[in-house]
């Protein structure tokens, strides 16, 4: 079924797929991880962020962090 988009939208950027409409089923194709601090992955046009301290744990004891084998 096709889809109607009535109001204004904004797409800053997209890793994969912008889907408008139905779908079956939507599965990731990748998986990544990222390490990022305090307001480190804020996005909007506006944005404010205060922090005065910042850790952030990169210690990673797994081996596999999500499998995505059978989505491809």
């Amino acid at each position: 079924m096709p889809s109607i988009i009535l109001a204004p939208f904004k797409i800053v950027g997209a890793a994969g797929e912008v889907v408008f409409g139905d779908v079956l089923q939507v599965n990731p194709k990748t998986t990544e991880k990222s390490y990022s601090g305090s307001g480190g992955n804020v996005t909007g046009d506006f944005t404010v962020t205060f922090s005065l301290v910042s850790l952030t744990n990169t210690l990673d004891t797994d081996a596999i962090d999500s499998s995505n084998t059978a989505n491809n």
